[in-house]
């Protein structure tokens, strides 16, 4: 069998587990890439899909729903019957997922493909940080978890820049058609370089009705939060929704505290770094997405800028990330991630404070300063925390723990998304109150003034973060 192939070259070689870690990130990479990389592209797609931006808003939220929904099920399948089996399907359905957005002809064929899409990165996002776990020794997992967490959130925060250069040069049917090459080296380099890992005994058995509860509960509830705006919050669909969400997820809570095999370990948010960890880790991705979705039509629609340049604009962030991550996960590996955690996040919020002082009128260069802040923030962030949440549990329920992990993270997208979208068409409303017929020049002050407020209250959210994150003691090493 092809999956139980090791090349010896990769096996032999004493940086093995380095190219475990390269093959894990080409799919960690990709599929937080495809989280955001859509942003920039919605206004062209507005207009060639004839779609409004309620619409286009479920390109995005619908991708971030399914992943939410199943990240947790296939952590826990991947413990069950293998990480490799698992995580190698995982880039078959992604690349299919791309290749038929990229042929998508109207929105909701689009909507449809991106969910096909979303199925393939929960199976890569749930296993990544298991694999990288399960075959780095202690002393260096710091550092091995930081680079993921690096690839994380440049492959969140590359998204715009890159859709941006991609849509202004060729045309946004690009930014599936990239990640054809790149899932079809994925797939190869997983089934090559992976090692094959044992299975959990036949004890174990898979909760499926865990699972549907899981799934079914959030999937009513994030659906409900994302079209609370729209179809207003005392709607009786929303008002079911959230109602029907919060039942079914509080009998997945009580089902699993009596089932033998549970789809997830409650018992895990008992250790304080893992629960501390994942806390700040999803309060961080809502601040962040907030700025994610309003920053390319802020720079298109106000500052009038195309996506090329909206996408050079953006780069400023995945760059400041990219060089601060990696020494972060190495000091903390030294130092323990209170202080890095902490500290990235009070700079985070920093970030998100210089932002709230942008106008109509702000010149591209008084916009960088803010990115480079968040993304130095995050930076510091991201990879003491992740490194910290993932040591802390044991070595057979690494798929697991992985899965929540990203799903918290994933789910602070959504609502990072749908709290900003809310927040930002309530205040423009109020800020274009008694206006009939407004101007170019008054639409813009009030985009501006939404978009404000909207980054006020990331920085809240951040300062929130960080307070928690003083909470959480030095690296824990389970038992087992």
């Amino acid at each position: 069998m092809i999956e139980g192939y090791n090349s010896s070259y990769f096996k032999d070689s004493p940086k093995y587990r380095w190219f475990i870690l390269a093959t894990v990130s080409i799919g960690t990479f990709m599929s937080t890439l495809d989280s955001s990389i859509i942003s920039v592209a919605l206004p062209t797609i507005s207009g060639q899909l004839q779609a409004n931006l309620s619409t286009l808003q479920w390109v995005v939220t619908a991708y971030l729903l399914t992943i939410s929904s199943l990240l947790p099920v296939f952590g826990r399948l991947a413990d069950l019957i293998g990480r490799k089996r698992v995580y190698s399907s995982g880039f078959i359905v992604f690349t299919l997922g791309s290749a038929l957005c990229g042929l998508a002809t109207n929105i909701w064929f689009l909507i449809g493909m991106r969910v096909l899409q979303a199925i393939g990165a929960s199976i890569l996002m749930a296993n990544s940080p298991a694999i990288i776990t399960a075959n780095f020794p202690p002393k260096e997992r710091g550092k091995a978890l930081g680079l993921t967490g690096t690839v994380v959130a440049l492959g969140s925060l590359t998204g715009p820049a890159l859709g941006g250069i991609l849509v202004g040069l060729l045309n946004w049917r690009t930014i599936f058609y990239i990640n054809l090459p790149i899932g079809i080296l994925g797939y190869i380099a997983a089934l090559v370089i992976l090692p094959l890992d044992t299975p959990l005994p036949n004890s174990e058995t898979f909760d499926f009705l865990g699972a549907f509860l899981f799934t079914g509960g959030m999937l009513c509830l994030l659906f409900s939060l994302s079209n609370g705006q729209d179809w207003g919050w005392k709607s009786y669909l929303i008002i079911g929704g959230l109602i029907l969400g919060l039942i079914l997820l509080i009998t997945f809570f009580l089902a699993e505290i009596r089932v033998s095999s549970p789809m997830i370990d409650l018992s895990l948010f008992q250790i304080r770094p893992f629960l501390v960890g994942n806390m700040t880790g999803f309060l961080s991705f809502v601040a962040m997405f907030a700025n994610t979705m309003l920053m390319p039509f802020y720079l298109q629609h106000v500052l009038n800028y195309d996506p090329t340049q909206v996408g050079l604009i953006m780069t400023s962030f995945p760059l400041t990330l990219a060089i601060s991550a990696p020494i972060s996960g190495h000091i903390s590996d030294i130092i323990g991630p209170r202080v890095l955690t902490t500290s990235g996040l009070i700079v985070f919020a920093s970030g998100f404070l210089y932002l709230s002082s942008l106008t109509a009128c702000s010149l591209s260069w008084q916009i960088v300063p803010g990115l480079l802040l968040i993304g130095l923030g995050c930076g510091l962030f991201q990879s003491p925390n992740n490194s910290s949440v993932m040591s802390s549990v044991p070595a057979i329920k690494l798929g697991i723990a992985g899965g929540i992990n990203a799903l918290l993270r994933n789910v602070g997208m959504v609502i990072g998304i749908s709290y900003s979208i809310s927040l930002f068409e309530n205040r423009q409303a109020v800020l274009l109150e008694g206006v009939i017929s407004p101007t170019a020049a008054q639409k813009a002050n009030a985009f501006a003034g939404a978009y404000q407020i909207v980054m006020l209250t990331s920085m809240g959210i951040a300062i929130v973060a960080g307070l928690l994150s003083l909470y959480r003691k030095g690296y824990y090493q389970p038992e087992a």
